[in-house]
């Protein structure tokens, strides 16, 4: 009797390991996604570098486009943008607030002011001295006993600052804008008891979108994989 011979086994090849990633996760993009920017509002001083280079990685498909807008007009600006760093106070019930840091308040002057012996300043040590109060102020009406006005209009903070270098008065302003407008003729001296400037991400409530949740994320120091 012959033996019917057994059907040889079927051999299939074995599946390819997975392809390594980078480890950088990027939130995707799907194909119904239509192509569209975040603009990110920023007041002067503002510093939003690494949280733009943060979501250049995560979200290499959406650009950022920063628009400035200055401190009198940001409460309007707002409302035409994704989201923008502000500074406080800002009262408008239509707005999130995140708050994000405080600046020191500095005095500049010029680089032969007598006030520059001194590594810090007080409020009392400016009696006397002609005060310019900048038209673009960002830190708000301050009260300097024995302080002398100018008699002349009020001038932006880059103006304000040249002026000083000529030894015509003093001004007082957020750290970050002395060193934007920094120059050779003045230097600046942190005032101690002075007001703060806070730097914060403002955006409106009826627009919390994904992307705006995104950027939230990132300046709260989230990563791709954190849930919101």
């Amino acid at each position: 009797m012959r033996r019917n011979k057994a059907a040889p086994a079927q051999r299939f090849p074995a599946p390819k390991p997975p392809k390594k990633t980078s480890g950088v996760v990027f939130d995707a993009q799907t194909e119904s996604e239509e192509p569209r920017t975040f603009r990110l509002g920023v007041v002067p001083g503002a510093t939003p570098g690494k949280w733009v280079d943060a979501w250049k990685q995560r979200m290499p498909h959406v650009p950022v486009e920063i628009v400035p807008i200055t401190v009198a007009e940001q409460r309007a600006a707002v409302q035409d943008l994704d989201a923008a760093l502000v500074r406080l106070p800002l009262a408008d019930d239509s707005l999130h607030l995140i708050t994000l840091y405080d600046e020191v308040p500095v005095v500049v002057a010029s680089i032969e002011s007598h006030l520059l012996a001194a590594d810090e300043l007080t409020i009392a040590d400016l009696a006397g001295e002609l005060v310019m109060v900048p038209s673009d102020d960002p830190l708000g009406p301050l009260d300097i006993p024995g302080a002398v006005a100018p008699r002349f209009a009020p001038l932006p903070v880059a103006e304000a600052i040249a002026t000083v270098a000529t030894g015509t008065g003093i001004v007082i302003v957020p750290m970050s804008l002395a060193r934007l407008h920094h120059r050779k003729d003045v230097e600046h001296r942190p005032l101690a008891d002075g007001p703060t400037s806070t730097v914060a991400l403002a955006w409106r409530r009826e627009r919390t979108t994904p992307d705006v949740e995104t950027f939230i994320g990132i300046v709260r120091g989230r990563t791709s994989n954190s849930s919101r």
